[in-house]
Formats: C-alpha cells, structure tokens, sequence
C-alpha cells in the first residue's frame, strides 16, 4: 500500500523563507560594497590623476588683523569726526567769551510762529491775544495810578505769552551763531503752545496734531537735526506738559501728540508743568508782569515788599470748580468770606478784577499768606504773582522766608 506524502508544517516554511531572505540581504551589502570601492578607485585613477579640478574652488585664506590694521580703524574714528566735539571744544578758546555757550537757531517757515501771530484773535478761545503779543510779548506797559508797581518795568503780560516772549529774546541772545556744528544747543522757534491753544476745543485730533507733524518732518529733513538725532534740540511752549502729551488717538482725548512724537522724544521742552515720569521736558514758571531791565530793579522791588504793612492773614484769587468733585475752592472761598482775617478777590470769565494786573498786585501786597489750591492744573500763574509780591506761598518747596518767628507763626490744617 502506498503511503502518502504529508505536507510540510508552518515552521519548517518559516525557516525556509528566513533563509532565503538572509541569503538575498547578503547578495545586495556585497553589490553595495562592490559598487563603492568601484567609484572610490575611479575617482582616484581618472578624475584626480587628469588635473581637471577646478583649482578657483580653493578657499582663500581669512587675512589675520594685525596692529596696524587696528590702529587705521581706529585713526579712521578720530575725536575730531564725533558729533558735539567742536562745540566743546569751544570751550577752551580763553579769549572767545562765548565759548560753550553758542546757540544755532533754526530759520523755520514762518507759518510755525509769526503766521500765528497774524491770527492773534483766534489764538485763545476766552482771550482776544493781540494786544498781549506787542512789544516782543511783554504786552503794553502798566500805568501806575494806584502806587502798586514800582515806576518801570511792569507790563501786561499774559500768562501763555511764553513762546514769543523767549523766541524775541534769543533773538537777542549775544552767542547766537550761523555755524551749528560749534553750537552748544539749537533752538526750534515754533509757537508750540499758541499753536495747540487755538485748536484746543471743537476741533479733531488731526487738526490739533498737524503742526506738529508738519515741524518734525521739517526737522528731520535737516542737516543740523542729522548730527545728533536731535538730541541737541530744545523748543519752549507757554503751557502745560499735559497739553501736548494726548494718551490715545481717541477724539475727546485733550491736547496734542507732540512730546509722543518719536523725533520729539529726543528734543528738550521747557514748559510751565513738567512730567516728572519723562526727561525730555522740563518745568519754567508763569511770566509775571514784572520784567526787570537791571539787576537793581530787583533789589529796589524786594526792599520795598519787605517793608510794606500786611493786614491780612491770608487771600484768595480765584474762582470755584463746580464740575470737580476733587476741588476745594469752593469751601475755601466760602470760608474766606466768613473771616475777617481773610481777603477775596473773586474771579469768573467775563470782566473781573481778577484780570486787573494792579487789583491782584494790590491784594497780594496786603497779605502774608496767599492760597493757591490746584485749578485746571497743578501750577497757577498767581502763585508767581504772590511769590513776587513778597508772600508766603503755602505749599512751595523752598525757604522763600527764613526771617519768620516760627514761634510765633502756625498754619492750621483741618481733618476736612
């Protein structure tokens, strides 16, 4: 009987297909290997034996700096190429009595100062500005008729006029120069504060910014501005710092966007109330109506404020702030009104003392303390107008009277 042949199992299939595997894997590495060393040696034996290698592909040595090099690069930055050096260097001229101290002053277009001036009714919303832009600023002269002022140098002299009062004076500043590459600083005449009063109300934000856009783009544009970024730069404006920092692009935001103004951010700007969170601007007094021509119209002045009779305690100029819930005007002026010990010169828009120059002095002159409570901003230009009226201003930070008994002087602040 034949016997019949059995299939094979599932192992011995595996280990056949294993095999056969291994055995093809085997045959591709030796072809591989082969076809390598067949590459290598033809590359060696033809390519490099026949010189055809392009020799340009060589790498070029990197040249060592030496010394000498060094020192060329540095003669190339002399002292002498920097920016500010001749200006220093001003300085040691013994015999040249402006040394340090010239001062280059830009020819701007007039529509940045005097076209304004042309416009002097439009250039405050309250105040026909005119006759306050006369004679360099200073505004008319005061007539004496009441004894208040001593017999020169007294004007009226508004309390904005700060733009062209210091642009007409350094236009007679001795050390001006033509040359601003020996000048210590350079002065931008534009009325910035005229320029952001007559727009400060009604008008939208792309009008109260075009000047100043218009003056910085002029300014960069400049060969004097180039030196030093315009970092040696300054401008004045007759108002306070808030007026020309506006926080958004919102249209009931206040103000303007000067000081925000990449190029502006390297000026200097002297202005009534400075930021003290920013370094570019910083902060100048009110004018008063005192202009004195000599020194000894100041010393007269003082001798006579010394001297005078105060027959008040304390005086208040001013007007209420009803709309400010944070104001204390009102419960001062109330309270001034009950003592007898207290005078009061009430102020409101329209014709009133308060705008009388001789009526303020007056008063100021009657008492020994003056009350300055915070108005539309933190600085008031009556505290200068008591400060030269030989008061004592409550809340200044300087010693304005050393002489005073201070056993016999007290100021009283209540808990409300």
């Amino acid at each position: 009987m034949r016997r019949r042949q059995t299939a094979s199992s599932p192992p011995e299939q595996m280990e056949k297909a294993v095999g056969k595997n291994q055995r093809t894997r085997l045959c591709f590495l030796v072809s591989l290997s082969a076809l390598f060393w067949f590459l290598l040696f033809y590359f060696h034996f033809v390519v490099l034996k026949s010189g055809t290698v392009d020799q340009s592909v060589k790498l070029q040595p990197v040249p060592v700096q030496t010394e000498s090099a060094k020192a060329q690069a540095k003669a190339r930055r002399a002292p002498e190429s920097y920016p500010f050096v001749r200006a220093l260097r001003t300085i040691e001229n013994k015999s040249d009595p402006c040394g340090g101290r010239y001062i280059y002053v830009h020819d701007l277009p007039p529509r940045f100062n005097e076209d304004m001036l042309k416009e002097c009714r439009s250039l405050s919303l309250w105040t026909n500005m005119c006759k306050f832009t006369t004679n360099d600023g200073l505004g008319p002269p005061l007539e004496n008729v009441q004894g208040v002022f001593s017999n020169t140098g007294w004007y009226a002299t508004n309390q904005f006029a700060v733009d062209v009062i210091f642009s007409n004076r350094m236009k007679q500043y001795e050390c001006l120069t033509n040359d601003s590459s020996i000048a210590a600083a350079i002065f931008v005449p534009f009325y910035a504060g005229f320029d952001i009063s007559r727009y400060l109300w009604g008008y939208n934000i792309s009008v109260r910014d075009a000047a100043s856009l218009d003056l910085v783009d002029w300014l960069v544009k400049r060969p004097e501005w180039k030196v030093m970024g315009g970092k040696d730069h300054f401008l004045v404006a007759g108002r306070i710092t808030w007026d020309f920092r506006r926080l958004t692009d919102e249209e009931t935001d206040w103000g303007n966007k000067l000081l925000f103004l990449p190029a502006a951010k390297n000026m200097s700007m002297l202005v009534v109330e400075s930021s003290p969170w920013n370094a570019n601007d910083f902060g100048i007094p009110y004018p008063t109506y005192f202009h004195p021509a000599k020194d000894n119209d100041v010393f007269i002045w003082q001798d006579r404020m010394r001297k005078l009779d105060r027959p008040w305690l304390f005086s208040f100029a001013g007007a209420p702030r009803p709309g400010n819930l944070k104001s204390i005007r009102g419960q001062i002026i109330e309270q001034c009104k009950k003592s007898k010990v207290c005078k009061l010169l009430e102020c409101d828009f329209g014709e009133s003392k308060c705008h009388s120059p001789s009526s303020i002095m007056q008063m100021f002159q009657s008492s020994l303390f003056c009350l300055q409570p915070q108005g539309d901003s933190y600085t008031r230009r009556s505290a200068f107008d008591s400060i030269l009226a030989g008061k004592n201003h409550e809340g200044g930070g300087y010693k304005s009277h050393p002489e005073v008994d201070i056993c016999r002087s007290s100021v009283k602040i209540g808990d409300s």
